[in-house]
């Protein structure tokens, strides 16, 4: 099963007015950066969010039972504010290892935290065991066709902003971003995983031929911490031969230094990958290439930076 780019222009109608159009800036000949750190809740997560909640409302399935989500963060945060914003209540449940600000926000946005498990995944099987006590609508992290729409409005965005490019650069976790930009796009670019090093999951299942479980860790694992890809990303790179390239542990911190350090951009180590691919040299680009970097969250303790 794939997404749609009907769907995602469909979803680029329904989120309008709710989500930034986040803007683009060229920081050097061929290069591009796409700032959705910009975006509410410091991720680009809102935008799958509010067309999750707003396509389940058209439907009668939003109710007072409100929502509940699994998320190593980011994913949550949108969930809360999508839900804050529609008037309804929101539990999120998020690892022990969730960093502190990320939980901090989610009690801003006045939904009820939980805690548990050290991963992601654990997180999302008491989810899933709360959805089924409560009747409360479940809006998974990046697993959904509705989210993965939202994701993609983001690559409808590059059409009209970015003017012509050659290849997209994206961070990949669950793989929901990744799925609805390279259906955005279509033929018009190639559309590059970038992942760590320790959490592989494009990578992996693109070896295997499936999504497959295995494990998760490093510095960007409260962002990249699925253990295994989505069923709608790998349809979706495989349907628009989306190649997956590593990065290590060290790559990812000295290019989220450069990044704070040449362009005054504070992100988190999991936005930080796919520029990464570029700053290392894992991904070099062919003479006059025309390439975009998204840049996809915000959500970090400044005084990390060196």
């Amino acid at each position: 099963m794939t997404v749609s780019g009907d769907e995602v222009r469909a979803a680029a109608e329904r989120i309008a007015g709710r989500v930034r159009r986040t803007p683009v800036i060229q920081v050097a000949p061929g290069l591009t950066l796409k700032l959705e750190l910009l975006q509410h809740t410091g991720s680009f997560k809102p935008r799958g969010a509010f067309n999750r909640l707003l396509s389940a409302k058209e439907k009668g399935e939003l109710t007072g039972q409100g929502i509940v989500a699994a998320s190593g963060g980011n994913a949550g945060l949108a969930a809360a504010y999508a839900a804050r914003e529609l008037g309804v209540p929101a539990r999120i449940f998020v690892p022990v290892t969730t960093p502190a600000p990320k939980v901090a926000k989610l009690h801003l946005l006045d939904a009820e935290v939980i805690q548990v498990g050290n991963e992601y995944a654990e997180a999302y099987q008491v989810a899933l065991e709360a959805r089924d006590a409560s009747g409360a609508l479940l809006l998974h992290a990046y697993d959904q066709p509705e989210v993965v729409a939202g994701q993609g409005t983001l690559g409808l965005e590059l059409l009209e902003q970015a003017g012509m490019f050659d290849t997209v650069l994206v961070a990949v976790g669950g793989g929901g971003l990744i799925a609805g930009i390279a259906t955005a796009l279509g033929d018009n670019a190639q559309v590059v995983g970038v992942e760590p090093e320790l959490a592989p999951t494009l990578h992996r299942a693109l070896a295997a031929g499936q999504p497959i479980d295995g494990p998760v860790g490093g510095i960007a694992a409260d962002s990249l911490g699925a253990r295994r890809l989505g069923d709608l990303a790998f349809a979706a790179a495989r349907e628009y031969a989306v190649p997956s390239l590593l990065v290590d542990e060290d790559a990812i911190v000295a290019a989220r230094n450069e990044l704070w350090h040449q362009y005054h951009l504070a992100v988190e180590h999991g936005a930080a990958v796919a520029y990464a691919a570029l700053a290392s040299g894992v991904y070099q680009p062919a003479g006059g290439e025309r390439v975009v970097v998204v840049v996809c969250g915000a959500n970090t303790d400044p005084s990390t930076l060196s």
